[in-house]
């Protein structure tokens, strides 16, 4: 499930952040509407931030983690504004997103992934695969 799809057919925004030039997530909303179909498991949740998914949800997290000089020149080729452009860098900087994660959920169940390269892509989804493979061995389900 890619989030910033449902965000944008559902209108769970609460506005436009002209700054940043994006929506404003409405938080409660994405909770309360993705709440039944996390509740049936099976789903991945692609989003930038979770310190607002509730825990009980996950039973693994992937931060993935970018070189500076790679992220920089992938939001300069998107269009980001200067703000959100060092904004974002400086989030890399400091690992603020894997922080969160580790402040949001057990500290086993969160792990980072390279994303510096397109090979490293083929790479994180094998790794993801097999992880999944062996939650089910181990869950029967």
């Amino acid at each position: 499930m890619l989030l910033p799809n449902i965000l944008l057919t559902g209108q769970l925004y609460d506005g436009y952040d002209e700054e940043y030039d994006c929506p404003i997530l409405d938080e409660d909303r994405v909770v309360d509407e993705l709440e039944n179909q996390m509740s049936e498991g099976g789903v991945i949740v692609d989003y930038h931030g979770c310190d607002f998914f509730p825990e009980r949800w996950f039973h693994i997290v992937f931060v993935l983690k970018t070189d500076n000089t790679v992220l920089y020149k992938r939001l300069e080729t998107r269009g980001y504004n200067e703000k959100k452009l060092k904004d974002n860098i400086q989030c890399e900087i400091f690992q603020v997103l894997y922080e969160e994660a580790l402040t949001s959920y057990k500290e086993e169940i969160v792990h980072q992934l390279p994303s510096d390269k397109p090979e490293d892509m083929e790479d994180n989804i094998n790794q993801i695969l097999k992880w999944i493979e062996q939650w089910v061995k181990d869950h029967g389900s």
